[in-house]
């Protein structure tokens, strides 16, 4: 019993882990939007 309690608290650390990373990845997109960067790109030769 006391393995599958601390697996399953493994799992919400993981998830919580997971859902952090996700939002720091938010939002440095959005600074980088923000910013300008990426909007219109010339890639015309």
């Amino acid at each position: 019993m006391a393995m599958a309690a601390k697996m399953l608290k493994m799992n919400a650390e993981q998830g919580a882990a997971v859902a952090n990373l996700i939002d720091a990845a938010q939002q440095n997109l959005q600074a980088l939007t923000a910013a300008g960067v990426g909007q219109s790109v010339d890639i015309s030769a």
